[in-house]
């Protein structure tokens, strides 16, 4: 049996004369999706796939298509003849274009044998001599295949060889995606053997030493593995000590490393190349030659057996010397080996001669973190979810380890500057933008560099965890015009509220929401317990409060979220009031956080907090006078005259009397109608009548809350109403046991008594919080709805109750509404989710512009 080792992603090329089998074999050990024939890609564009004139544009086509499953990280096969080497040639380009291995698999079979599988086939008609041809073009390719690039080249000859051949897929040496840590990820040691020391024993390492007092391995006693970036050597006072520490961690298992840019120059003099001996490698070579030839010896084994980056965790995490893009991940090729080692420049140089780096983490878009050094920064920066944490140590800065998963930075200060840098350590390099603020980590965020309109426009398709939403490019554009023109900043907009269904339609007499059908919603779900809210007609108010205050009049000042202290906003995104309003009712709400114990009990510098802002009139002012006072007014002063005149014409026994009845119920309706809106409107002046209604702590630092039941949030709602009474409005609620009649008995009695003092009416949850699933597993309704009969009028006019409007009204159409609300709200819980794990800026963001995208769908407003 002849066993066939290729890459699990690899371009495999069948190379065989006509009749050979290559078809058959294809069958036989790949997925038909895998496999790409010329012969099919000749139908295709001429409809005969014998047609040779047809060949150029098919195999463009098949170039095209073997591109675009190279790209996805498919395995590709190309059942073509391959005979002749342009051909091949175009295969193995199209693989380095895409970062992967070429394989040749060749079927060497008899001429005759050959010929006597084509005469059986019809549609085959050229003669033997063409079969002839073919059969020296496979010669003559037999011993060109390897020059050609192919990296693995297999040959079967005869029958029984291809017949016994079975494939084994190989993974590539950069592929340890079954290691998952946990990790402790060294920064450039630059040969500061003492740091080296001083930080694995800061990270619970345990040296182990030779009779010479020398570390020759490390391991940890909760089976950690440390992963190095590179740049062991050169620069600092013991380059073949961090190399023997190293080298034996590396040999036992406990670590893991890459090549740095240092290394790969040191193995090229090691090897007698001609290099120029610069940037402290002659200080590494001096300390060499005080070492005995054997263990420099390995040295050059060991440098040449590191591979340019490892893909880890399931392909969480990626390691590399000066980092990698997305897409050269888990590929294998000069282009990515020489951007693992070195990055990209620009081709500038500085004002201190060095290149200046393309900030290529500024464009990542991948979901692994990558881990790299290289570039040597004062701090630790975190860039769309990369980090460079070279911290300068052999320079006289600080040698750095990142903990992962947990995202931990620990340094420790170096001894002393051993090297001079040609850049200060505290210059920005050239070409990267400002660093706007810090996290808890001690890691900068420069998550405001990362958003590009890319993200978020046109027909968009995101898969967000909870599901997934197509985004229509038109409503991709509408949110832009609110995101662009009236939002606030994107870095402090980590989450907007999704919109909420009402329950069921009522079929109860007089009512077209009721508490019998909210009920009857969660119960069908499978849920047994709900809480319900008291729901305040205000306006929703979302607020985003830091801990710690900035004074405006100041320079900017970074936090969390940039420059700034804290933003109040609405619905979609919008400033709530602006300017000093929104300051002095941040300030209101911080003080209220503090004197309730939240920031320490939370162990955060930040809240974000779901909210309703009363009376609705301190928002909607103008809504109310243009759209329902004036609809109120015109009944007013229309319908007595109305009743006047019909009595006259009653007087004078004319028969109005229906009409008449008709009339003053319609005056009636209009009373109430105003009396409904009426109830909403208070005055206020500045923040003075103004009250906070909050029901849900979504996040903190390093945590969304979406997993806490109501009763947590609203018992620290209530806490806030403690600490300031004055700002904050109490939410009143029921929890109710459904099956329990009494229970629902008693909360529906005391839905009608909150409706009939004028509220709006409530909002029924399941109590176990924002993230409750049912039986299915599958996200359930956030929250349903339940209005007055008299709020109702406000939405459905005021003589919505008519028998004949409710009628009408009750085939009204949940369905669409109800999908949105729960795109919406599985959107808002990744967001938090992301925001919680510290997701670089535009992962978190192009959830939220769905969001606002979903918005814009046609749904009856009045739902």
């Amino acid at each position: 049996m002849s066993t066939l080792d290729i890459p699990e992603l690899a371009l495999v090329a069948l190379v065989g004369v006509s009749g050979s089998g290559k078809s058959t074999f294809a069958r036989r050990h790949f997925a038909p999706t895998q496999v790409l024939s010329s012969d099919t890609f000749r139908a295709m564009v001429a409809d005969d796939e014998n047609d040779q004139s047809a060949s150029g544009d098919a195999f463009e086509v098949l170039h095209h298509v073997a591109g675009k499953r190279l790209r996805a990280g498919r395995l590709t096969v190309v059942d073509a003849t391959n005979l002749q080497q342009h051909a091949r040639a175009g295969l193995v380009t199209v693989a380095r274009e895409h970062d992967v291995l070429p394989v040749a698999i060749v079927l060497d079979v008899p001429e005759p044998l050959c010929w006597e599988r084509t005469q059986a086939r019809p549609d085959r008609t050229f003669g033997r001599p063409v079969l002839g041809r073919m059969q020296r073009d496979l010669r003559r390719s037999l011993g060109r295949l390897e020059r050609e690039g192919f990296r693995k080249v297999h040959v079967l000859r005869g029958i029984e060889e291809i017949e016994s051949a079975e494939i084994r897929y190989e993974k590539l040496f950069n592929d340890r995606k079954e290691l998952t840590g946990p990790f402790d990820i060294v920064g450039d040691v630059h040969g500061c053997r003492v740091e080296l020391e001083a930080l694995l024993v800061r990270l619970g390492w345990t040296l182990h030493r030779d009779e010479a007092g020398r570390p020759v391995n490390a391991t940890h006693p909760e089976g950690r593995t440390a992963i190095f970036v590179g740049d062991l050597v050169d620069r600092g006072p013991d380059s073949p000590g961090v190399l023997r520490l190293v080298m034996g961690m590396v040999g036992a298992g406990t670590a893991l490393c890459v090549p740095g840019n240092h290394e790969q120059k040191l193995l090229r003099k090691l090897r007698g190349r001609n290099v120029t001996v610069s940037h402290g490698l002659a200080e590494t070579l001096a300390q060499l030659d005080a070492e005995e030839p054997g263990f420099v010896a390995e040295i050059s084994a060991f440098v040449d057996g590191l591979v340019s980056h490892y893909v880890l965790d399931g392909g969480r995490l990626v390691v590399a010397h000066a980092g990698l893009k997305a897409e050269y991940q888990g590929r294998a090729s000069g282009r990515v080996r020489a951007f693992a080692l070195f990055g990209e420049t620009t081709g500038e140089t500085d004002e201190y001669g060095l290149p200046v780096r393309y900030p290529w983490a500024r464009d990542y878009r991948g979901s692994a973190t990558v881990v790299y050094g290289h570039t040597p920064t004062p701090t630790p920066e975190w860039v769309n979810n990369t980090i460079c944490i070279d911290t300068g140590c052999v320079f006289g800065g600080t040698l750095t380890a990142l903990r992962y998963p947990s995202r931990e930075l620990v340094s420790v200060p170096a001894a002393k500057e051993y090297y001079p840098p040609a850049r200060p350590l505290t210059a920005t390099p050239a070409g990267t933008p400002a660093t706007p603020g810090g996290g808890r980590s001690g890691a900068v965020e420069r998550d405001d560099l990362g958003l590009d309109l890319r993200d978020v426009t046109g027909r968009r398709h995101v898969d967000y965890g909870y599901g997934a939403v197509t985004v229509p490019a038109e409503n991709a554009a509408a949110a832009l015009e609110v995101m662009s023109r009236f939002a606030v900043d994107p870095r402090w907009l980590p989450w907007l509220p999704p919109t909420m269904a009402p329950c069921s339609t009522s079929t109860l007499e007089g009512f077209l929401e009721h508490p019998a059908q909210a009920f009857e919603d969660y119960r069908k779900a499978g849920v047994d317990r709900v809480v319900c809210e008291e729901k305040h007609m205000g306006s929703r108010a979302v607020v985003l409060v830091c801990r710690d205050e900035v004074d405006p009049s100041a320079p900017a000042t970074a936090g969390r979220f940039g420059p700034g202290d804290g933003v109040v906003y609405t619905r979609t995104g919008r400033p709530f009031f602006g300017g000093d309003r929104d300051r002095e009712l941040l300030s209101r709400v911080r003080a209220a956080v503090g004197s309730a114990g939240l920031w320490a009990e939370l162990d955060t510098d930040w809240l974000l907090l779901d909210c309703e802002l009363l009376p609705w009139s301190a928002k909607a002012g103008n809504l109310i006078r243009e759209q329902y006072a004036g609809v109120g007014a015109a009944g007013r002063a229309a319908l007595p005259a109305v009743l006047a005149a019909l009595d006259q014409a009653a007087g004078r026994d004319l028969p109005v009397a229906e009409l008449r009845a008709r009339m003053a119920r319609r005056a009636t309706d209009l009373s109430r109608y105003t009396e409904a809106y009426q109830s909403y409107v208070r005055p206020t002046d500045g923040l003075a009548g103004v009250t906070l209604a909050p029901f849900a702590v979504l996040a903190g630092e390093g945590a969304s809350y979406a997993d806490r039941d109501h009763g947590w949030h609203l018992a620290l709602a209530d806490r806030l109403h403690a600490a300031d009474p004055e700002l904050f409005t109490p939410t009143r609620r029921r929890v109710v046991e459904l099956g329990d009649p009494a229970a629902e008995a008693a909360a529906t009695d005391w839905w009608l008594e909150l409706t009939a003092a004028g509220g709006e009416g409530m909002v029924v949850k399941p109590y176990a919080g924002l993230g409750a699933r049912d039986a299915d597993g599958r996200l359930l309704q956030p929250g349903v709805k339940c209005r007055g009969r008299n709020y109702l009028r406000i939405i459905y006019g005021p003589e919505y109750a008519e028998p004949d409007q409710l009628a009408v009204l009750r085939h009204r159409s949940l369905g669409r509404k109800r999908g949105l609300a729960l795109r919406e709200h599985g959107l808002g819980l990744a967001a938090l989710d992301r925001l919680a794990e510290g997701a670089p800026l535009w992962r978190r963001h192009e959830l939220v512009f769905a969001i606002l995208a979903c918005e814009s769908e046609p749904v009856d407003p009045r739902l």
